[in-house]
């Protein structure tokens, strides 16, 4: 029965959203100026080509291209040109970035016998792309060099949790390798927790259970990563701060003062490879110990025991460490009315090997619009704001390109830049997309004017039905029918937002499409043109719907006459996450009491399926009474000022001599929101509203000074952090209160 209503509740839902989506009219745009969009937008949707997306996958992709290499040069060189062929003023700016790659790779072990890891993917017959003379070798950028031999531990997949867990099996890895899998969190995360609990060594592998034959056919027959497939990748610890690690804040210019690399921060002290399951199975089924409980199990065909026994492993890594050319391709179309007002699009085109799935697919989108606009250029067509499109280099060891060239000019990109909407990989199925919550109500509203190739609705009204039928409980699938319009995921890290975002307070968006391509090519020497066309978006539909999304989206904040910044959407996240944390507090302090009393009481009795019998855990401190009002009061300034914004902007009360100082006002705020110290231990990341998780990498902390601190039971910095929280929003309560007083 209740699935009943929902499903009629949902129908109802796509009606009222189907309906609107013939009416919807561009936002921001006053007078006739919303029928000229629309027309301009229809024009710029026919002059998409899924072949030409096609045809720049397929040339870009033909040979490995990582930084460093004359073929990266060469793939920048080629973006160059196609700018310049489209009309776009376009340039190449030059960073001098370290990037390490391997000389020595060695993984042996005494038991079993005569145990040597093959560490290559085999070229195949039914993809010609493959097997290229001197292709990349398997292995994450920024292990430390090592040669190392010891015991070997099980340690899931390497998250502070599985640690507590061993721990209380009585197993220290100090002095120890760990062999983690690939899974639930950045890959970066699992040598660094292992580093701080005092391992030698870090060994990463893909379990067919999360990524192989367990989840359906492998490649080439399937879509799913074989046994030879390997996920190279960066281990840089960007939650510190990303970019070249020499040069942290400062562009890495020629002339730039680098530190020694003993003292950058965000590098490890430890090798770490990552290996095939082929690799990894005889060291796991060599493994002695308890066995491992139920959640640890892969779909590996032996029982899972978590070490360490008799195997012992030499684990040998020695890396070249060079300075290398990172080409950012930069093109502009400079705005007819604002010039000094951009709105700037990105996306990389640097790659691990071939790279046709990441980034090329979301590159080829970016460079279709890019044509397409150009071709409306050439007919008359000028941007009242300066259009920057971009294509960066080295996003891959760590957000390198991105970084630099976001931190050479920063002072002028915070004066000038509108917003910074970035793409990377690309496949079917739905709309994803994540940035500023007060750009929310923008791209719901973009979202439903875009039709979905697969269903002929509209991507906003598959994403509804694709996140209804995901929710985890009723009240949770009632919340996304009310409220109707698309959500914006909070962004964490893993591309080329991040400096914009939350180092600079550049409102930003991160655009694409995915959940029905899934596959285990990513970053394997099988991310190819060929399955890439047969797994990934066949016929390139795909490609062309996020042309149209970051297309659209451009346009209209290039030609808006109201910038659409909607503060209210803000203040409801905000208010949201705020709430989850006093709700966090709550639930821990209940939970530490109950555990506690039963550990004092001599009843707490713990038991595994493992064979060794689990120890109680130590008691943990009492959570304190955390005082929220600080933040919470601040809130309802910002709810009564952004509502009063609204309004203004909404009835088009700006007076036409203030339009440009007023849009300048609104796409400068979100810099309020950012804190001149940084957050604790990272003063790099500055925005009190979002940041990639000190443990999670890409994953996302909301308010992540304080839910870090409450998470860690730091109780006297949860309080200043909630006291530096509010006075950010209290600031941009400041803010926008001055801007309406300025009219």
């Amino acid at each position: 029965m209740n699935m009943m209503k929902t499903t009629c509740a949902l129908a109802i839902a796509l009606f009222v959203l189907h309906s609107a989506h013939a009416q919807n009219k561009p936002a921001g745009f006053t007078g006739g100026h919303a029928a000229q969009q629309q027309e301009l937008e229809a024009r710029f949707d026919k002059l998409l080509s899924a072949e030409a997306i096609g045809k720049n996958i397929k040339t870009l992709t033909e040979k490995q291209h990582y930084l460093g290499i004359p073929r990266d040069k060469w793939v920048a060189e080629n973006i160059l040109q196609q700018f310049k062929s489209y009309g776009w003023d376009a340039r190449i700016e030059t960073f001098q970035v370290l990037f390490p790659t391997p000389k020595t790779r060695i993984l042996e072990a005494v038991y079993p016998d005569n145990y040597k890891a093959v560490l290559k993917e085999p070229a195949l017959k039914e993809d010609p792309t493959t097997g290229q003379p001197d292709e990349l070798p398997t292995y994450n950028a920024w292990s430390a060099d090592g040669d190392v031999t010891g015991e070997l531990v099980f340690v899931n997949y390497g998250l502070p949790e599985d640690y507590e867990y061993l721990e209380r099996l009585g197993i220290d890895v100090k002095g120890k390798i760990v062999i983690a899998r690939y899974g639930r969190s950045w890959r970066g995360t699992k040598p660094k927790v292992a580093q701080e609990h005092g391992a030698i060594g870090t060994i990463i592998y893909s379990d067919p259970e999360d990524d192989g034959y367990y989840q359906g056919e492998v490649y080439p027959q399937g879509a799913y990563k074989s046994e030879y497939g390997v996920q190279r990748g960066s281990v840089l610890d960007i939650v510190v701060y990303p970019g070249d690690p020499l040069t942290p804040g400062v562009g890495a210019t020629e002339k730039a003062q680098r530190l020694e690399r003993s003292a950058a921060p965000n590098l490890l002290k430890i090798p770490v490879l990552p290996i095939s399951y082929h690799d990894a199975a005889p060291l796991l089924e060599a493994l002695g110990g308890p066995v491992a409980p139920e959640s640890w199990r892969g779909a590996l065909p032996f029982t899972y025991h978590v070490g360490p026994g008799k195997t012992k492993v030499h684990l040998k890594l020695e890396f070249d460490w060079k300075i290398v050319p990172a080409y950012n391709v930069v093109a502009t179309l400079k705005g007819s009315e604002y010039p000094d007002q951009w709105v700037i699009r990105g996306n990389h085109h640097d790659a691990w090997v071939y790279g046709a799935a990441d980034p090329v697919s979301g590159l080829a989108a970016l460079l279709e619009e890019a044509r397409a606009i150009g071709d409306l250029a050439k007919k008359g067509y000028r941007p009242k704001r300066t259009l920057v499109y971009t294509a960066w280099d080295g996003e891959e060891p760590g957000l390198l390109g991105s970084t630099e060239w976001a931190e050479e000019h920063a002072a002028e990109l915070q004066q000038k830049v509108v917003a910074y909407i970035n793409s990377d990989g690309n496949s079917r199925g739905y709309l994803g997309a994540g940035g500023s919550h007060a750009l929310e109500p923008f791209v719901a509203e973009i979202a439903k004017d875009i039709s979905d190739p697969q269903t002929n609705i509209s991507i906003a009204e598959r994403k509804l039905a694709s996140d209804v039928a995901a929710a985890s409980n009723t009240k949770a699938k009632k919340d996304l029918l009310n409220k109707k319009d698309l959500t914006l995921s909070a962004l964490g890290s893993g591309s080329d937002y991040s400096t914009f975002l939350q180092h600079l307070g550049i409102p930003s968006l991160n655009i694409g499409f995915g959940g029905e391509g899934a596959g285990g090519e990513y970053h394997s020497i099988y991310d190819t043109y060929d399955n890439y066309s047969r797994f990934k978006d066949p016929g390139f539909a795909y490609g062309t719907a996020l042309a149209k999304v970051g297309g659209h989206a451009a346009l209209r904040l290039a030609d808006a006459d109201l910038l659409p910044f909607d503060f209210r959407s803000l203040y409801k996240t905000v208010n949201g996450y705020t709430t989850e944390l006093v709700t966090l507090a709550d639930q821990m302090r209940e939970t530490t009491l109950t555990d506690n009393q039963l550990i004092n009481s001599n009843v707490y009795q713990v038991t595994s399926d493992a064979t060794k019998p689990l120890k109680a855990p130590a008691p943990k401190s009492e959570v304190p009474y955390i005082d929220f009002s600080r933040l919470q009061n601040a809130l309802v300034g910002l709810d009564s000022v952004s509502r009063r914004v609204y309004d203004v902007w909404n009835k088009k009360q700006v007076p036409a001599a203030k339009l440009e100082a007023f849009n300048k006002a609104l796409f400068q705020a979100e810099q309020q929101l950012l804190s001149d110290k940084g957050l604790p231990n990272r003063s790099w990341y500055k925005h009190v509203i979002y940041a990639p998780g000190f443990y999670t990498g890409y994953g996302v902390k909301t308010l992540p000074g304080i839910r870090e601190a409450i998470e860690q039971r730091e109780w006297k910095e949860a309080d200043e952090q909630i006291g530096i929280a509010a006075a950010a929003i209290n600031r941009l309560t400041g803010y926008l209160q001055q801007a309406l007083n300025s009219l």
